[in-house]
C-alpha cells in the first residue's frame, strides 16, 4: 500500500515482523477516523469500525504460493447509519463479515477471475496497511441499496406504470384486472 497516513484509517504492519507460525492483530477506529471513513464512503455516520485479523505466510510450495505474499483472516465488526432507499429514514445497519484476503507484492496479482476466489490486495515497500484494508473490507459488505429492516413500498407505488409487461403482470395476479 501507500505511505503511512495517506488513508482515512492506515494501520501498517511491516512484513518482516509477521512469524512464520502467524500473528493477530487488531484493528480499532478512532472517532476521528470514523468521520473520515463515513465522509469517504458517504454514509451518515459510522459508529464502530474494528476488525481483527490473523496474519500467516503461505508455506513454501504451497498452491499459488508467492514471495511476500501474506494471508488475512479477518473478522470485520461495524455499525453504520444509512439511509433507506425506500423510505428516507435513517437506521443502523450492523455488519459481522468473516473473511479472507491476500497480501501480495505490486505487480504479483493474479488475473484470476474466479468470484470465490480471495480478494488480493496489492502492497508496495515492507508494509501492508491493515488500516485501509479494513476501510475496503467494509466498502465491499455495505448493501449498496440499504433498506430499513420491516421497510415496504407503499401501495401507491404498486401502481406506477412500469411499462408494456405492466398490464400482463396485472392479468398474471388474480383480483387485479377489471371485471366487463
Amino acid at each position: 500500500m501507500s505511505d503511512e497516513g495517506v488513508f482515512e484509517m492506515s494501520r501498517p504492519v511491516a512484513t518482516d515482523r509477521i512469524p512464520a507460525a502467524g500473528m493477530m492483530v487488531d484493528v480499532a477506529s478512532s472517532a476521528d477516523e470514523r468521520d473520515a471513513v463515513a465522509g469517504r464512503l458517504e454514509l451518515s455516520l459510522v459508529r464502530l469500525l474494528s476488525c481483527r485479523y490473523v496474519l500467516t505466510r503461505p508455506l513454501a510450495g504451497a498452491t499459488r504460493r508467492r514471495e511476500g505474499e501474506i494471508v488475512g483472516e479477518g473478522h470485520l465488526r461495524a455499525t453504520v447509519v444509512r439511509e433507506c432507499v425506500v423510505t428516507l429514514e435513517l437506521f443502523d445497519e450492523v455488519i459481522d463479515e468473516r473473511f479472507r484476503i491476500r497480501f501480495v507484492p505490486a505487480g504479483t496479482e493474479s488475473d484470476d477471475e474466479d468470484p470465490e476466489a480471495d480478494d488480493e490486495i496489492p502492497y508496495a515497500g515492507a508494509s501492508i496497511d491493515l488500516g485501509e484494508a479494513t476501510v475496503e473490507q467494509l466498502a465491499l459488505t455495505l448493501d449498496p441499496y440499504p433498506r430499513r429492516p420491516g421497510a415496504e413500498l407503499p401501495p401507491e407505488a404498486s401502481d406506477i406504470d412500469l411499462g408494456p409487461f405492466a398490464a400482463l403482470a396485472r392479468l398474471a395476479r388474480p383480483g387485479t384486472h377489471d371485471e366487463e
